[in-house]
């Protein structure tokens, strides 16, 4: 296992990240294409990202990652926050020497081809070849369903942050996922290889992720950024497709809510009190109250009392009917969403 150890310091600068990391969805999202787990959840995204990919762009970035093992450090690049072009910029800048010491490296697992040795040149030539290829794979396999992964992942964040607003750090470490332990002060990482990660004062980013599957993974480097990535829960229907067809002004939850409360089940993803949800929503707190009453009753929020108010958090379904709508949904699919969401 990975120990991962703790300093007071560090349990003082523990975040929650709370979007999805573009370039992590995309390293973790070719690791899954190379098996067959998750059929439930991801397999209708596999056969379109296979009939989508051209296969000679595929070819180049499988063979920079293997579905177990090591995969270079310089895919994920350790800054947080960043958008998909600002990310896959620092990847071509990367030094050629740090290229070709992490291609030398992944060599041990995976042999050289002519491309990966043309890679480790550092010619600017096979960069800008990585990055188109990066860039398509993207275009097919992440940017059409980065609504329903932002919307399930900032949920995700909410959840942590409250657990660690509320009760701690050590709740939010212990309660990370099934295969890690929080023995303090060692946070415990199960099937990884067997080894001591000592943080030294620089905290530690939790990044949670879409298409990281079972296991947490971080960057292999210890010199680099500390940053653990952990699956979200994966239930069946968190990668839907956003239509490229669908106008940009159109608004079909919207359309089924109403704009007032579809606005009110998009404040609930990171959680809010009633007077914050009025706040988000330019409404009053009474108007606050009866759009979180009737999206309650539909099942689409729940409301729980924190100390002295109560706090309002998206459910399941609610993630489910957001990152749906507006997401490419068929005439039909929402025979599923209860009816009584009325005035």
């Amino acid at each position: 296992m990975l120990r991962i150890h703790f300093t007071p310091r560090d349990l003082a600068r523990v975040t929650v990240a709370a979007t999805p990391a573009p370039l992590w969805e995309v390293l973790l999202s070719l690791h899954m294409l190379q098996h067959s787990d998750g059929r439930l959840v991801f397999e209708d995204w596999r056969r379109h990202v296979r009939a989508t990919v051209a296969p000679d762009q595929m070819r180049l970035l499988l063979e920079l990652t293997p579905p177990k093992g090591y995969s270079p450090d310089f895919l994920t690049p350790a800054e947080s926050g960043a958008d998909f072009e600002t990310m896959l910029e620092l990847i071509l800048a990367t030094p050629r020497q740090q290229i070709r010491d992490q291609l030398e490296l992944l060599s041990k697992y995976r042999p050289m081809s002519p491309w990966t040795r043309e890679l480790a040149k550092g010619e600017r030539t096979s960069l800008h070849k990585l990055g188109r290829a990066i860039r398509t794979y993207h275009d097919a396999a992440i940017a059409p369903y980065w609504k329903s992964i932002g919307t399930h992942v900032s949920a995700d964040q909410s959840h942590r942050s409250e657990a660690l607003s509320q009760y701690g750090v050590d709740r939010l470490l212990s309660t990370l996922h099934p295969r890690v332990r929080w023995v303090a002060p060692v946070l415990q990482v199960l099937d990884m290889h067997d080894r001591d990660f000592y943080l030294d004062g620089r905290g530690i980013q939790l990044q949670p992720s879409a298409f990281c599957w079972q296991v947490p993974t971080k960057l292999r480097d210890p010199e680099l950024k500390p940053i653990l990535v952990y699956p979200i829960h994966h239930a069946p229907g968190i990668l839907r497709q956003q239509s490229a067809e669908a106008a940009p002004s159109s608004d079909p939850l919207g359309s089924l809510l109403g704009s007032t409360r579809a606005a009110a089940l998009e404040a609930t993803v990171a959680g809010c009190t009633t007077t914050e949800l009025a706040k988000r929503c330019k409404i009053s707190p009474a108007a606050a109250s009866h759009q979180a009453t009737v999206l309650r009753e539909a099942g689409l929020i729940t409301t729980r009392r924190a100390g002295a108010s109560v706090r309002h958090e998206i459910t399941q379904l609610g993630i489910w009917l957001l990152s749906g709508y507006g997401s490419g949904q068929t005439a039909g699919a929402t025979r599923d969403v209860p009816s009584r969401i009325t005035a």
